[in-house]
């Protein structure tokens, strides 16, 4: 009797453990794919960077465009993105330093 209940304490245990857990190769990400290279700096209206998370595993940096024509994805390997990036950042910078 003892034996069936510590089985059932481990296999309790076992289960719990396994479901606590991501499944592999299961993301929640806004972006699907690498995204666009460019955007029309004049029609970004709001950037919104995503940091890695455990929901999803890369950066993504997604701008909201002006009139209501949607979001779109940037590849945060591209040259346009990383500009993007480091401005926000000197801007951050610059405020943080005034206060």
């Amino acid at each position: 009797m003892k034996t069936v209940a510590a089985l059932l304490v481990f296999i309790s245990l076992a289960v719990v453990a396994v479901e606590g857990q991501p499944g592999p190769g299961i993301q929640r990400c806004l972006c699907r794919g690498l995204g666009a290279k460019m955007v029309k700096p004049k029609l970004i209206e709001k950037v919104e960077i995503h940091p890695v998370s455990p929901s999803c595993g890369h950066l993504e940096v997604v701008v909201l465009l002006k009139n209501g024509a949607g979001r779109r994805c940037l590849n945060p390997e591209s040259l346009f993105t990383k500009n993007i990036i480091e401005r926000i950042a000197n801007k951050t910078r610059s405020a943080q330093q005034k206060v």
